[in-house]
């Protein structure tokens, strides 16, 4: 078994599948595809990244082009790198995943998420090499140490709010014992904000564990209990963010996207009125978008997707649900400490409290998710399937909405829908589900 390039890199079981020759053989292969004279190479906090990552800087040093080791540290500060220096740029990490996994993200000179065509490219001679027994994992040639990798991203982060501070905010900062647990408190409290940091003790096996931007529980709690004016929750690798409220609710990606969307274009500063969301984007987002006269564009499910219509230049801001939100003006990937940071300056501005401008923003349609496992040969949307996906909208009507989709990870079909009700939202999805069982599972 091998992996194969998802939504966002190459991601799986480490060292089982994701082992030190599948990297190097990975690297070889991006090295020798996106011709970068140079490579910034860096990792998250979990077990297997030291290792991971030295098979990659390896494999690229013996190739005679350097590779610079920016050891622990924020994926969208690799991508900073990768713009501001103009070299290729590679992450060890799995994201919001367990410790037991690991992946590669990679950047193309100039910090960009890699075009559709490079990655098959990749893919393709990444199996070659695979095949080949000869590539063998190297170690430590010529390995060269990145003299401040971060300074720069944390710089351009500040630049980001106009010379205002933060003075007067106190916000609680879950850092998923992941690659910000170090640089996530100096930022905030090198503008001012009063910090409390939690899960910033990373172990190798504690990334993600029970905290973070995929559990935030203890988030809200602790919010709640100091009298915080928000909580920030990271995921591992530090490019997305999810936000919770004064009164310990959820804000969510596409509640900070509507957040940022309405404020820039109060200011005039919205970009052609628009703003890239994906077909997981609640129903709510759409229609404050639309009752405040804000175009959305709808991509499919990963933040290359979004990247690549803001790129388009169609938009400068976009995001995801699950809390990865780019703004093409200052970032070429999602990040989730430039998120907080915007977010905690738009909430000083707004003059409230977080709880309150994060209810007003938009209602949040109830929105109920059921996978449906089925063989990996019958994923395909049938005629009779879509004929009662159609009924079902009808039935919803302007208040609903149905999305039944393949998944492209796994072999599943999940049916999404949204209504007004949550109880009904639950019957419909159910429904729809029990009928794809009968006719595919």
């Amino acid at each position: 078994m091998t992996l194969s390039f998802g939504t966002d890199g190459v991601r799986g079981p480490a060292p089982e599948i994701l082992d030190q020759r599948f990297v190097t053989c990975l690297a070889i292969a991006a090295s020798e595809i996106l011709s970068a004279d140079r490579w910034v190479i860096g990792r998250d906090t979990r077990e297997s990244g030291p290792s991971l990552s030295e098979a990659m800087l390896s494999a690229i040093a013996n190739t005679e082009i350097p590779a610079i080791d920016c050891g622990i540290i924020p994926t969208p500060a690799v991508a900073h790198l990768s713009k501001t220096e103009n070299c290729g740029g590679v992450v060890v990490s799995a994201s919001h995943n367990t410790w037991t996994d690991n992946g590669v993200k990679i950047f193309a000179p100039g910090g960009r998420k890699l075009l559709d065509d490079e990655q098959e490219m990749i893919e393709k001679r990444l199996n070659e090499l695979l095949s080949d027994t000869r590539v063998i994992p190297g170690r430590g040639a010529n390995l060269i140490k990145h003299a401040n990798p971060t300074e720069a991203w944390i710089n351009s982060i500040t630049d980001a709010i106009e010379n205002r501070s933060l003075d007067g905010a106190h916000v609680v900062i879950d850092c998923a014992n992941g690659s910000a647990s170090h640089v996530a408190e100096p930022l905030f409290r090198g503008l001012g904000a009063t910090v409390d940091l939690i899960n910033a003790e990373p172990d190798g096996r504690n990334i993600n564990r029970d905290c973070g931007s995929t559990h935030t529980e203890s988030l809200s709690r602790i919010v709640q209990s100091v009298g915080a004016d928000l909580g920030l929750a990271l995921d591992g690798d530090a490019d997305r963010l999810i936000a919770i409220s004064s009164d310990g609710g959820l804000i969510d990606g596409d509640r900070q996207l509507c957040l940022f969307a309405t404020d820039l274009d109060r200011r005039g500063m919205l970009w052609k009125k628009s703003v890239v969301i994906t077909v997981m984007s609640n129903f709510g987002l759409r229609q404050a978008m639309e009752k405040a006269d804000i175009t959305t564009i709808e991509v499919p499910v990963g933040d290359r997707n979004v990247l690549s219509r803001l790129d388009d230049g169609d938009a400068d801001l976009g995001g995801e649900q699950s809390g990865h939100l780019i703004f093409r003006k200052h970032a070429t990937t999602g990040d989730g400490l430039l998120s907080g940071v915007l977010l905690t300056d738009l909430l000083l501005r707004s003059g409230k409290n977080s709880a309150e401008l994060a209810v007003q923003a938009m209602h949040q349609f109830p929105q109920v998710l059921v996978n449906v496992p089925v063989a990996s040969g019958s994923l395909a949307i049938t005629a009779d399937i879509q004929k009662e996906i159609d009924i079902t909208e009808q039935r919803l009507g302007k208040d609903g909405r149905v999305l039944v989709r393949p998944s492209g990870t796994e072999a599943v079909v999940r049916v999404m829908v949204e209504a007004a009700d949550e109880a009904v939202a639950q019957d419909e999805a159910q429904h729809l589900a029990n009928m794809i069982r009968s006719a595919i599972g």
